[in-house]
């Protein structure tokens, strides 16, 4: 298969398809228009940007998301703008296109925590499943990050004794140990326990110490 020759009916290379955004950043007008014509006979939805600074004034979408990346564009590189976004805390999943790489600039934008780094001109089928699976990373970090909201929200409800009694539960305390602790009587301590249990959704305390882990409250 030629890359980037899509035709016009739907390619069903990788599980590509659902609420997902492909942004492709490449100063070479065929190549953007080549990828766009890629991606939408896919059924992915996509936005081009001919530069690094017309991208980074892009609100990114709340959707699932990864970005397509020449590493070698006019003005700010992409190496800059993989910079320019771990500074700006726009945590996207990256694939450099290149067709000038070499060793160095391969492990910088690896170091730069990019998802993949293929040579131009890649395969059509090659690059669509990285893009599969650059989306499916992003749907998951989106996943885990929705999770340790919630967790936190859980937490912001909790009175200040019963945010004691949390910190102590998942240290493997007992009852009778943190009323030593927090100078309060045993059956106190068993009723706030309670209540922080309830209002953070835990059965067990197991399961306590996995959601205390998630949003760092213990190591």
């Amino acid at each position: 298969m030629h890359p980037y020759g899509a035709p016009s009916n739907r390619v069903q290379y990788a599980d590509v398809t659902g609420p997902g955004i492909v942004y492709v950043v490449d100063d070479d007008d065929s190549v953007l228009k080549a990828l766009e014509r890629l991606m939408h006979s896919a059924g992915l939805e996509v936005e081009t940007f001919s530069s690094a600074s017309a991208f980074m004034k892009r609100k990114v979408s709340d959707l699932p998301a990864c970005v397509v990346l020449d590493i070698r564009l006019r003005g700010k590189t992409g190496l800059d703008l993989q910079s320019d976004l771990g500074e700006a805390q726009r945590s996207l999943p990256i694939i450099f296109l290149t067709g000038h790489g070499d060793i160095p600039m391969t492990v910088r934008a690896m170091k730069g925590g990019a998802f993949d780094f293929l040579q131009k001109p890649c395969d059509d089928r090659e690059l669509l499943d990285a893009i599969a699976r650059a989306l499916a990373q992003s749907r998951g970090s989106q996943a885990e990050t929705a999770e340790r909201q919630e967790l936190q929200r859980r937490v912001d409800t909790l009175t200040p004794r019963e945010r004691e009694v949390l910190a102590r539960v998942v240290t493997g305390k007992l009852n009778r140990q943190i009323a030593v602790e927090l100078a309060a009587a045993e059956k106190t301590i068993k009723v706030h326990r309670g209540r922080m249990m309830k209002k953070m959704r835990a059965e067990s305390v197991a399961e306590l110490v996995v959601m205390a882990q998630k949003i760092s409250l213990i190591a």
